[in-house]
């Protein structure tokens, strides 16, 4: 498994968390509990802090990383991503802040300073420009990323069962002698 630490920070995970081995976590990052990180994702808090909650799962070939501080951007940015959270294959996540619930498609990408609220379906390829906020509640598709439509029940309810169903299917994996 590809996690190694860098400059004094190493990676901690929490409980039953399942890591492929073909990932890379790297750095100043945490991830919660009965979490997934599938194939090829990178994780990487090399000049700024990860932080992921509980069963939360990223998905095959995706790209998490922060934005450094500099006289550009005083600060930079931290990636803070909530509770049950489905990050699609090959999205790319960067110095964004990502609430509860939320499901971001496949190929998405979501750049610095972007905040998606709790209870948010970001659409497969959908792009976020850097500094804007998707409101809770609602369907976000394009390039740029604009509100569609109201979420139903239906997918509200979706979030947990997505959460649920990785949290079984990492432990599948995980039985099968993968930590």
């Amino acid at each position: 498994m590809g996690v190694r630490s860098f400059k004094g920070h190493t990676p901690k995970l929490g409980e039953t968390v399942f890591v492929d081995p073909t990932s890379t976590i790297i750095g100043d990052v945490e991830i919660g509990d009965d979490c997934s990180v599938w194939p090829n994702a990178v994780i990487r808090g090399d000049m700024h802090k990860i932080r992921i909650g509980h069963r939360t799962s990223i998905q095959d070939g995706s790209v998490l990383h922060i934005t450094h501080a500099s006289d550009y951007n005083p600060g930079g940015y931290p990636l803070i991503i909530g509770n049950e959270v489905t990050i699609g294959h090959m999205a790319m996540l960067h110095g964004c802040t990502i609430g509860s619930q939320v499901l971001i498609g496949m190929q998405s990408m979501v750049m610095d300073g972007a905040v998606i609220e709790d209870q948010v379906v970001l659409g497969a390829g959908a792009l976020v420009p850097p500094n804007k906020t998707l409101e809770s509640g609602y369907l976000y598709v394009g390039r740029p990323a604009k509100k569609a439509r109201a979420l139903t029940d239906k997918e509200l309810a979706y979030f947990s069962y997505t959460a649920g169903n990785y949290v079984k299917l990492k432990n599948e994996h995980i039985a099968e002698g993968y930590k």
